[in-house]
């Protein structure tokens, strides 16, 4: 069933029956998986047809795959975007749906607080490919977004909900900036997910997802998603945009002349297959299958995060805890705007007693798996100062706020009591590894 077909639909129903569309003679209930490489041809003239773009069946996997396209399908519908493109990680998202936008000599601004993995890519790899990136440390600084923005500045990027500080983004305000410059709002919406929060709808443009969290859900496979919104007008600027709205190809016309408003996701299609950041089909069937039940599994996830972080909240051995759905977050307000259904399930928590406090409270964990992953049915720990932020200095972790003693949690679908007298034990654990630490010196 097509996006537009489930419109008025709730979005449980939506994330259920959104994107099936029959293929050939036999209509399976599940959407098949189509584990092949390539699909056969009915003639010369289709094969030619196919290449040249003029008839919208599959060629390669590389390019396109039923199973690929229902996926595509339902993350659009549920995002409220006009079309989608699967990739073969979230990393392979962000860097695509990026690269479609900005060459050499070409500059990108972006918040500072990043999952690790992206803020470097935008650090040192894009560094080579001679793309400028400049960091916005202050989030909430609307001017400071404003400021940064150049003639050659081709995108703002940024997290609707940041890992791991929970420094939540005014995407309407960063929006309006972006705008205003004639440059596109690229969020990524992994944490949140569709059904916490939809960023086309407070005027993002272009949406990333990593499936291999929340969309998924089980921790066994790895996809990405790039969303267009389809409301961005790429011809305003077309000196901006030259690849899209003034080269023109073999057939003298230029990609907004022939794909409209669906012109950046072609791009976007075009470059993932010639750099081929490919995904399995198999990992978009289980994707789907994840995410007929992502409303029951993240409202659940978000309503145990908040007693969780409450509880550690309330707990002398924690320092302090970043989740915005606390009313003593900063980012409380814009938690009661954007996230009204729930604040999501990943945040941080800061032991007092720095790293041997945090280190003993996590080898004390027993419920909690120690792993780096995030939106797992099962409950996940990390201390992101030894691990994912392992490579900055220790000023640098300091002044992003991952100090010796912050640990981040994603939480799964266990019973809440469970985890917080998991959490108790271990937390006591830590104190006894402060005192001592305290008392050798």
């Amino acid at each position: 069933m097509s996006a537009a077909g489930v419109e008025g639909w709730n979005f449980a129903t939506r994330q259920v029956h959104a994107g099936v569309e029959p293929e050939g003679t036999h209509h399976p209930r599940a959407t098949p998986v189509y584990l092949t490489a390539g699909f056969v041809f009915d003639d010369f003239d289709q094969a030619s047809a196919r290449f040249a773009g003029t008839d919208d069946g599959h060629a390669y996997t590389r390019v396109s795959n039923p199973t690929h396209a229902a996926l595509e399908r339902r993350i659009a519908a549920l995002e409220g975007g006009s079309g989608a493109t699967f990739l073969g990680s979230g990393q392979a998202a962000v860097s695509t749906a990026l690269l479609a936008l900005a060459a050499t000599g070409d500059h990108i601004v972006a918040a500072s607080s990043l999952y690790e993995g992206s803020r470097e890519l935008l650090r040192e790899n894009f560094a080579r490919l001679g793309i400028d990136v400049t960091f916005v440390a202050r989030t909430r600084d609307l001017e400071a977004w404003e400021a940064a923005i150049t003639p050659r500045t081709k995108a703002l990027f940024a997290e609707t909900i940041p890992n791991p500080k929970n420094d939540l983004l005014d995407i309407a305000g960063v929006a309006d900036i972006a705008h205003r410059a004639g440059v596109p709002l690229v969020v990524d919406n992994t944490l949140a997910s569709p059904y916490l929060l939809r960023p086309i709808e407070h005027g993002a443009d272009i949406v990333v997802h990593s499936a291999s969290k929340f969309l998924s859900g089980h921790g066994t496979v790895l996809g990405g998603l790039v969303v267009d919104g389809g409301s961005f007008e790429w011809a305003r600027d077309p000196a901006r945009y030259p690849h899209l709205a003034v080269e023109r190809g073999i057939d003298g016309r230029t990609l907004l002349e022939r794909a409209g408003q669906g012109a950046y996701l072609e791009y976007v299609r075009t470059l993932a297959m010639r750099f081929g950041p490919a995904a399995s089909p198999l990992n978009a069937f289980l994707i789907l299958q994840g995410i007929e039940t992502l409303s029951l599994r993240v409202q659940r996830q978000s309503d145990s995060a908040l007693a969780l972080a409450r509880w550690l909240e309330r707990q002398p051995e924690v320092e302090s805890v970043d989740y915005s759905g606390l009313d003593s977050s900063p980012h409380r307000d814009l938690a009661r705007r954007y996230l009204p259904r729930g604040q999501g399930s990943v945040f941080g928590f800061t032991v007092r007693g720095g790293r041997p406090a945090a280190e003993a409270t996590v080898n004390s964990l027993e419920l909690f798996t120690r792993m780096t992953h995030l939106g797992d049915v099962r409950s996940l720990v990390l201390h992101p100062g030894s691990t994912t932020h392992v490579l900055r200095t220790e000023d640098d972790r300091l002044a992003s706020g991952i100090d010796p003693g912050l640990l981040r949690l994603s939480i799964g679908v266990e019973d809440p009591e469970d985890l917080i007298r998991d959490l108790a034990q271990a937390l006591a654990v830590g104190r006894a590894a402060m005192v001592q630490a305290a008392g050798t010196r």
